[in-house]
């Protein structure tokens, strides 16, 4: 069964609301574009 993509986008979302848990958002960005930048920077 395939999923349509809002409910793809749905489960990621709560995904990573769940792993940040109490962390304030501003500070679950810094990890995540760490994370995305080295993913880059890795790919090249």
């Amino acid at each position: 069964m395939a999923l349509k993509n809002s409910q793809l986008y749905s489960s990621l979302w709560s995904s990573c609301d769940e792993l940040r848990g109490g962390t304030d958002a501003s500070q679950y960005r810094d990890y995540v574009l760490t994370l995305l930048f080295m993913k880059y920077v890795s790919d090249k």
